[in-house]
């Protein structure tokens, strides 16, 4: 009988989570359908340690403002979702996952990119595990090719002008969807770099190498595009939202995005009408399709770094991975995601030979630079929609660009 008692009383305890570390959560990229995918994942963490863990979702329009009150109110959690343009910001705060990584039972499956991600820090420290990557490859309509007279997509940037050129005769038509509007960077970035044959933003001597003759031609690719009638004359103002939409409705041939938009495509494409390639290469055979990423960190300052670890572990598994890159559209991080038969389809061809061949080096935006945000929200998109209309020109554009981010880098370097 007192064993039973002690037992009933033992059991209490644990119910009770006495002896949990109940840990904090902070979702940042939120959604109802990420949500609930996330709440799935970390109840099975519960059951399997026993432990409770508390999930405060942000909206992501908000998400920068009210994580950092959060953090400078002292109101920090144990582990937080972490969008790779935060680390810099908060990486000297973030606790160091090398030493539990070390012997992390699935250590051996993670992609070279996803490590060297998450350790693009100071120092080179291991300060997050990305969850999945949202890399620009180049959704193309099988059908307005096939009606062109072509039976694959470029591989080039040239045959990407000649067959944006050939599809954009017919009325209606077009080559190409330009996101001329919000979040248009990455497309200027691509095509600056892969027309430069490298990827660094910045030389030697800390100038931004986006006034490079090489850099301008880049730019000015995208302008001719726009300007010769290959991408439709409202797409100036184009965002994520239209560009897809021109996509799926045949008004455009080509569409460069991240898996994200996958998911919308997929729903109103049937999946032998279109497919997936890499990016195409620039002159010297190279190309820099950007790479963005967000993942799973934990605060040094947490008094239950074991289980941080623990939760971290256990929401990047080989196995939570691929449901969650499922259903948040990024392409997962172990070895051998590939085989999955929902990646093993011509429209996650074109993310899986960027990320394993060696002609495509995916890029990285500057996202250290404190003014980063600026730059890419507010005078990218007001200086790139003045040079489509030929309010400027290509090199006044890039001068602005390049004078800026080299002012930035120059704070940046002061700092560290």
């Amino acid at each position: 009988m007192k064993t039973l008692v002690a037992s009933t009383a033992l059991a209490a305890i644990i119910g009770s989570g006495a002896y949990a570390a109940d840990l904090k959560l902070v979702e940042v990229i939120t959604s109802p359908e990420r949500t609930e995918t996330l709440k799935s994942m970390v109840a099975e963490w519960e059951a399997q340690t026993g432990h409770t863990v508390e999930i405060v979702s942000l909206p992501w329009g908000q998400a920068f403002e009210k994580f950092a009150t959060m953090v400078a109110g002292g109101d920090i959690p144990d582990v937080v979702e972490m969008p790779d343009r935060w680390l810099g910001l908060y990486s000297d705060r973030l606790m160091d996952l090398g030493p539990h990584f070390e012997t992390w039972e699935h250590a051996d499956t993670l992609t070279r990119t996803t490590i060297d991600m998450g350790s693009a820090t100071k120092g080179g420290k291991l300060k997050e595990i990305p969850y999945g990557f949202y890399l620009r490859a180049m959704f193309y309509n099988k059908e307005m090719l096939k009606e062109a007279g072509y039976d694959a997509p470029p591989a080039t940037l040239e045959e990407f002008r000649e067959i944006s050129a050939k599809i954009s005769e017919q009325d209606g038509k077009y080559g190409y969807c330009l996101r001329g509007g919000p979040g248009g960077l990455n497309g200027w970035m691509m095509m600056a770099m892969t027309m430069r044959g490298a990827q660094n933003y910045f030389d030697e001597d800390g100038k931004s190498t986006l006034n490079t003759p090489e850099a301008v031609a880049g730019l000015q690719f995208l302008i001719d595009l726009y300007q010769d009638g290959l991408a439709p004359r409202d797409s100036v103002s184009w965002g994520f939202n239209e560009i897809v939409a021109g996509f799926y409705s045949g008004t455009c041939a080509f569409l460069d995005q991240d898996p994200d938009a996958l998911i919308a495509i997929a729903q109103r494409m049937e999946s032998d009408r279109f497919a997936v390639a890499p990016m195409p290469k620039g002159p010297d055979g190279l190309s820099f399709p950007t790479i963005g990423y967000a993942g799973w960190a934990a605060f040094d300052s947490t008094d239950h770094k074991d289980e941080a670890w623990s939760l971290i572990g256990h929401l990047s598994n080989p196995e939570s991975n691929i449901a969650w890159a499922k259903r948040v559209g990024v392409i997962p991080i172990h070895k051998g995601a590939d085989q999955d038969p929902h990646f093993r389809s011509e429209q996650f061809a074109g993310w899986f030979t960027e990320l394993n061949g060696d002609a495509w080096q995916p890029m990285s935006m500057p996202t250290y630079l404190e003014g980063f945000g600026y730059f890419a929200d507010s005078l990218v998109l007001e200086t790139s929609q003045q040079a489509l209309l030929g309010q400027i020109s290509v090199e006044e554009m890039a001068d602005e660009w390049a004078e800026y981010l080299t002012e930035e880098y120059g704070k940046w370097q002061a700092d560290q």
